[in-house]
């Protein structure tokens, strides 16, 4: 075995993950921890010195999976994610491009990888992506009718609110969101058009009610899709290992009466 072997041995063994993932977590709180004028007047220094080591740590990691792997290391999308975080770490501090060394708490979404649960969640997501897109653009064609339709009516008496498109398709999202919608912006405008609420409940019936609960259906489906896929994953191998150990044993007991003939 070469030295390349055993060092992509030694890189993919659990241990060695369960490691780097911990360091992952401890530099996200020292990260965290320099946010604090508190923590840097008192333990600055030592913040700082264990910020570097744990850079440090994911320099050398980058570097034993490039020697052990080769051009292979960029055929694996989390493994180009973290060249390209650590990278950014490495960029000098200068011309204002020290606010990038920031970007390496992005390095903790690499607990994902790890955890089941959490691969689920982003694998649920990631497949609800594609009827999202067509819930969005239902949803853009709702508030854009609805933010022409307020601006024509409302933008004389509440030009702040629905002065243009722009203002009134805030004010429609901000309405959608309830927040403060109704002491804040609904009574207001009805004081000037009682039969304002025709248009706003309406409104919030569709956008909030209906279009926003498709969202969360959709994303939960894709989640439970996620879920059934892994668990035949999950059964198709524990198939494919009885078959093999079956075979193993059928191969033995022929064995054994062609040695007994």
């Amino acid at each position: 075995m070469g030295f390349s072997q055993k060092l992509l041995g030694f890189v993919e063994s659990t241990g060695f993950s369960r490691f780097i993932t911990g360091v992952i977590l401890v530099n996200a709180v020292l990260l965290g921890m320099e946010t604090s004028p508190t923590l840097m007047d008192r333990a600055g220094p030592l913040i700082v010195a264990l910020d570097t080591i744990c850079l440090a740590i994911f320099v050398a990691e980058i570097a034993m999976k490039l020697v052990a792997r080769g051009r292979l290391f960029f055929t694996n999308g989390w493994n180009i994610f973290d060249f390209v975080i650590v990278g950014i770490a490495l960029v000098p501090g200068g011309a204002g491009l020290s606010v990038l060394r920031a970007l390496r708490i992005l390095r903790v979404l690499r607990v994902i990888s790890v955890a089941p649960r959490l691969r689920r969640v982003v694998e649920g997501f990631i497949q609800a992506l594609p009827g999202m897109a067509s819930v969005f653009l239902l949803m853009a064609i709702l508030f854009y009718i609805g933010a022409v339709i307020a601006t024509k009516l409302f933008s004389q008496s509440f030009p702040d609110w629905f002065g243009d498109l722009g203002l009134s398709a805030y004010t429609l999202f901000q309405i959608m969101t309830l927040e403060s919608w109704s002491m804040g912006i609904v009574r207001p405008v009805m004081q000037e058009y009682p039969y304002a609420w025709l248009f706003f409940v309406p409104f919030i019936m569709v956008t909030t009610f209906a279009v926003v609960n498709l969202l969360v259906g959709l994303i939960v489906n894709s989640m439970q899709d996620a879920h059934h896929a892994e668990d035949e994953v999950k059964t198709d191998a524990y198939r494919d290992e009885v078959l093999e150990r079956l075979e193993a044993i059928e191969q033995r007991i022929i064995e054994q009466v062609h040695s007994k003939k």
